[in-house]
């Protein structure tokens, strides 16, 4: 036996120390686990509106937006290729060294980012709130910002290496903690956005520190490296790819949050005025936003899969698992965006208290939008796998330059309508780029899945509009293939069939 042969045999015991989780327990527990942190994160939305004034909601909106925009871009796209690339290092045996130089340089770009916000405090607080008397709350802003930025890096982590439970139970941690701590210091330092930072700050702490002792454990159950991997080989490969994650996250989170930063800076308004309409706007986002956000978990969760049987040479199979995945998500979005049009006069009325008027008016388009947003962001795994995300770069930067050209046009004469329907329009472009370059790298984009792109456009026709044309489809899709092709529905229809069966024998052994 040859000494290549014995260790690869010693890699291949190693690797199930570390049990990874299947796909389709994966979406089990995303979807558990994600149900129950979307409901806290929901209540937890309901009393900030509840609470806050609109000035005080948009001035909450700006600085979260900030976080969520800076925290990708200060590393680099570093931890996003863990995704793409622990798999294809752990089965050449070189995924220890993969992740210990991945780790010591993003800790070297955190400390970088954390300390620029930190002495930029004055420029960046007219720039994110349009005045520097916010200069005390940017300082607050960095030090959340290293926390964020440590708290995806775990997150990256346990998802490329399919620990979905791990991952779950401390995403549950962060929200539930993030609730219970800014909710109470709101109460008892007062209504404003400093006690909800301070409540985010400590919620990240408390998460990083928990994953401490099981980033040990995991790390001891990696299988040791049994191949060299060179500096300049890892990078060669590691580091276009990060280049393309990075400016995609910096494409897709400035496209995300452009449209407020249009309306404090171009609207015409005061800062106040400004963060009044903010603060409006993030009414009309609380629940659509969830669809976005789910979405987006769904999509790296699946990416560990799709780039397993991309590695295998199974790239047919990558693009029928996205286009059934994108239909059927467009689908449940769409079901679930006209039961908030159904349920909207209660969610604005009573429980936020009948203070955004010009939330619920724009409601319709919002979640419009967020629809299309996470259909957008599952679309583009196809995207990553070919390790193409430049073109998903050149996606989100059309829909980018739409958008500031649409608000420029609209937001002056419509207020937050024109700068809602610009940015509808705008990621209606994202989307449908995104597809027409998957089909130019050899995915098939099936009929259905451009017929689901379209249901969110009945949103702004009211919710029984809405509901009549869902029903239509959903019965097209039992009695015809347009929506599900044959094969479609026999593995669905087998997915069903194995999930009652572990139903039943769980029942047998109680």
């Amino acid at each position: 036996m040859t000494p290549v042969t014995l260790t690869a045999d010693q890699h291949s015991e190693s690797t199930t120390e570390l049990r990874a989780d299947t796909l389709a327990a994966s979406v089990v527990i995303l979807l558990v686990m994600s149900v129950v942190q979307r409901l806290v994160g929901f209540t937890r939305g309901v009393l900030f509106c509840r609470w806050l004034t609109p000035e005080e909601l948009g001035r909450w909106d700006m600085a979260v937006g900030f976080l969520y925009f800076a925290a990708p871009l200060i590393v680099f796209g570093l931890p996003g290729c863990f995704g793409r690339y622990t798999e294809h290092y752990r089965q050449r045996g070189m995924l220890k060294t993969f992740l210990r130089r991945a780790t010591a340089v993003t800790i070297a770009l955190v400390a970088v980012g954390a300390t620029a916000t930190w002495l930029a405090a004055p420029q960046l607080a007219r720039f994110i709130f349009g005045s520097e008397s916010q200069t005390h709350l940017v300082v607050l802003l960095a030090a959340c910002l290293a926390a964020v930025t440590a708290g995806n890096f775990v997150a990256e982590l346990f998802t490329s290496l399919r620990l979905y439970r791990f991952n779950s139970a401390l995403q549950f941690l962060l929200s539930l903690s993030f609730a219970v701590i800014s909710l109470g210091l709101l109460l008892y330092r007062g209504l404003d956005v400093s006690s909800i930072v301070l409540g985010f700050l400590a919620a990240n702490v408390i998460a990083v520190l928990i994953s401490l002792p099981l980033l040990r454990r995991t790390w001891s159950q990696l299988p040791s490296d049994f191949d060299a991997l060179s500096k300049r080989t890892m990078w060669t490969r590691v580091l276009p790819f990060a280049t393309g994650v990075w400016v995609v996250n910096w494409l897709a989170n400035t496209f995300e949050i452009v449209d407020r930063y249009m309306i404090v800076h171009c609207s015409g308004l005061d800062a106040e005025g400004a963060l009044v309409l903010v603060g409006n706007y993030h009414s009309a986002r609380v629940v659509p936003l969830l669809f976005a956000s789910l979405s987006a978990l769904l999509g790296t969760v699946i990416l560990p899969h799709l780039s397993k049987d991309w590695e295998t040479g199974r790239r047919d199979l990558v693009g029928q698992r996205l286009n059934l995945t994108v239909k059927l998500l467009g689908f449940v979005l769409a079901v679930g965006g006209t039961v908030v049009l159904l349920a909207a006069p209660l969610l604005f009325g009573f429980a936020f208290d009948g203070k955004y008027d010009g939330g619920l008016s724009v409601l319709p388009l919002t979640l419009t939008y967020c629809v299309w947003l996470g259909m957008a962001y599952v679309a583009d795994r196809y995207l990553w796998c070919a390790e193409r995300t430049r073109l998903a770069s050149i996606s989100f930067l059309v829909g980018l330059i739409a958008n500031v050209g649409l608000n420029l046009l609209l937001l002056p004469r419509y207020g937050l309508y024109g700068a809602v329907l610009a940015t509808t329009i705008a990621n209606l472009i994202a989307l449908v780029m995104i597809l027409a370059f998957s089909r130019w790298l050899g995915m098939s984009i099936h009929r259905g899945t451009w017929l689901v792109v379209g249901l969110p456009l009945a949103f702004s026709m009211g919710p029984w509009v809405s509901l009549g044309l869902l029903t239509l489809v959903a019965t097209l899709a039992i009695s015809t293939n347009l929506l599900l092709n044959a094969d479609e529905k026999q593995e669905l229809l087998d997915v069903w069939r194995r999930a009652m069966k572990k139903v039943s024998a769980s029942r047998n052994r109680a």
